[in-house]
């Protein structure tokens, strides 16, 4: 995971190189001709959204698990819709897809290895791409992603649902309306318990628990997401935390991260909930976990604020992604659903309940939106982050979350990697704008059109 000098300096080069390509691309359409690369459990929530919407036609869907296809034709066919064309029967079936198709977008919905060559073939067969987060594994992975979207000017967006989440976007609401002054402190994490998601019984449709199989003989994310937890320590998941505080804090419009140490704890949790569950002689006693159950990142940025980011997925714990945010007024934290603004708040240093404060400054996006995302995933998020994916690539816009949030945000994760790695060492933020974060202005969530 080492930054390559060489090729962190020629990313920079091409970066500064590239910079002034904007994708705007109108589609006149009356239909977005869109393929899902993944089809099991997070592309069918993606699939049944976009079923949903009368701007969108599923051309195509791809996945090496014939299980998850005969389901995704099954919703489609129970949704009334035309049945797409289908790959399968090998892992390369989707470069097929991308060249045979002629789509006008991709989601990418796969293993977190095989989002950035699929990203970066999409990018190349001018297909606009809609990826689910991580951006990439290695920082060359963060360069070759970025450096393809700038060379091709195809549109890219990380969907990165929880910067739509309704009690965020209400806080970011507050900040811009300086409800808690000058923002000196963020932070957010995902703080999830995923034994039952890193482990199962390995029976198809049967994805969460009941048993302690992964890697080939589990199913669903226990297929390949428990091996991260084998063989990697850092932040591995870092984009529910920070995707909302860069958008409060203004990252890459106006302000950078500049350093980024990590810290990681032992590692306990996973091989104990193994011994709790596994029969005496079960494989799955053998491994050897890396990923510590708590791991904590810090970042500066150039105008002085600090973030805490927490990763901690090991360990038995009510699920909370830990926002809190801080400014010379007051804050919001989001564990303990509480806010104090100073002067506003009833009693001097105590704290009074958030819901009140987060109905006042509900964000104009809920408002228009809310009564629409019943049936949505995540509570209504999903909805959002399809519809800007959808909306901005119509019109010919910006992505609300660009290529450069996009690489930032993941790039967390091999950077923290390598600070732990080298005795939690501080390491320099590469500046993936080249310098253009100084003038670029912020476009996220602005009003309510996406």
């Amino acid at each position: 995971m080492p930054v390559n000098r060489r090729h962190f300096i020629a990313g920079v080069a091409a970066t500064a190189a590239t910079l002034p390509v904007h994708a705007r691309r109108t589609m006149p359409k009356d239909k977005l001709k869109t393929g899902i690369i993944g089809v099991g459990m997070r592309g069918q929530v993606h699939l049944e959204e976009l079923l949903r919407r009368m701007d969108v036609e599923v051309a195509a869907i791809c996945d090496i698990d014939p299980f998850m296809i005969d389901r995704a034709l099954a919703t489609i066919s129970a949704a009334g819709k035309r049945k797409p064309r289908v790959y399968s029967g090998s892992p390369d079936a989707w470069r097929e897809m991308l060249v045979r198709d002629k789509l006008d977008a991709v989601f990418i919905v796969t293993p977190w290895e095989l989002h950035a060559p699929q990203a970066i073939a999409a990018m190349e067969a001018k297909v606009a791409v809609a990826c689910e987060v991580v951006a990439g594994l290695s920082m060359d992975d963060h360069w070759e992603v970025l450096r393809t979207q700038l060379r091709t000017g195809t549109p890219y967006m990380l969907l990165e649902n929880v910067c739509y989440r309704r009690d965020v976007l209400a806080a970011l609401n507050m900040t811009r309306q300086g409800l808690f002054g000058e923002i000196v402190h963020l932070e957010g994490g995902y703080q999830h318990d995923l034994r039952a998601v890193k482990f199962n019984a390995g029976v198809p449709g049967e994805a969460y628990g009941g048993g302690v199989e992964f890697g080939g003989k589990g199913w669903s994310e226990a297929r390949w997401r428990t091996d991260h937890s084998v063989t990697r320590n850092g932040d591995l998941y870092p984009s529910h935390g920070i995707g909302p505080c860069a958008m409060l804090a203004n990252i890459n419009r106006g302000n950078r991260f500049e350093r980024i140490t990590s810290y990681a704890s032992k590692a306990r949790g996973l091989a104990a909930y193994v011994d709790a569950k596994a029969p005496p002689a079960h494989p799955s006693r053998a491994a050897k976990f890396k990923l510590g159950d708590v791991v904590q990142t810090q970042i500066a940025c150039a105008n002085g604020e600090t973030i805490l980011l927490s990763h901690d997925t090991s360990l038995p714990r009510p699920y909370s992604l830990g926002f809190r945010v801080q400014g010379t007024k007051g804050l919001w934290m989001d564990v303990n659903k509480s806010i104090y603004i100073e002067g506003e708040t009833k009693t001097p240093h105590v704290w009074e309940a958030a819901q009140p404060w987060l109905d006042k400054y509900d964000h104009p996006l809920w408002k228009r939106y809310g009564p629409k995302t019943g049936q949505s995933g995540h509570g209504g998020m999903d909805f959002f982050v399809v519809n800007a994916f959808v909306e901005a690539l119509r019109s010919g816009a910006p992505m609300p979350i660009d290529i450069f949030d996009a690489v930032a945000w993941s790039a967390i994760t091999p950077l923290s990697e390598l600070s732990i790695a080298q005795g939690n060492r501080t390491l320099d933020f590469p500046d993936f704008t080249a310098g253009a974060w100084a003038t670029r202005a912020p476009i996220f969530a602005l009003d309510d059109r996406y």
